[in-house]
């Protein structure tokens, strides 16, 4: 053994592999030290039932508290969905009957005079129906009906108890 000149330990002596021989060292390597105390110990490597279980129920535990805020996120992203849709019909029937001098008869009006590119969908049903108010038109001397309103064909509530269709 020599003492090496820069960190003053001493080097164990090491054979080369030539042909068929093997490196051999003198020196035990860790994994035959703890064989040796522990023979099992290469065999028993990983999780216990017990330590399984709990993460399992640690995860159940996260997701319960985790999915309602999720789902509770979504919907308020839906319901603001719905109300941009409608204010956006309902500028669109604006400036219809404003340059038309008339009320649009259907939704189909807004998306032929490109007033709409396209019937949007309700995110709540997640169809494109929605419910057309009609009434009489103000500005037209022959007192025809059109579009004067839109609401959502969804039934339900949000989670403050207001009625879609009353958006």
């Amino acid at each position: 053994m020599e003492r090496n000149t820069v960190i003053g330990r001493k080097q164990w002596s090491v054979a080369l592999s030539v042909g068929q021989w093997s490196v051999k060292s003198r020196r035990r390597k860790t994994e035959d030290q703890s064989e040796i105390r522990n023979p099992k110990s290469k065999i028993e490597r990983g999780f216990s039932l017990l330590e399984l279980m709990i993460a399992m129920f640690i995860l159940i535990i996260l997701l319960s508290v985790a999915l309602p805020t999720f789902q509770r996120s979504v919907q308020q992203a839906r319901e603001t969905v719905l109300k941009e849709n409608l204010f956006q019909m309902r500028r669109a029937i604006d400036q219809y009957s404003t340059d038309k001098g008339k009320l649009p008869q259907s939704l189909d009006d807004l998306v032929t005079g490109e007033y709409l590119r396209e019937k949007p969908v309700d995110p709540i049903t997640e169809k494109s129906e929605w419910k057309e108010i009609t009434g009489e038109d103000k500005n037209s001397v022959d007192g025809e009906q059109g579009i004067v309103d839109v609401k959502s064909a969804s039934e339900g509530e949000d989670g403050d108890g207001k009625k879609y269709e009353d958006y």
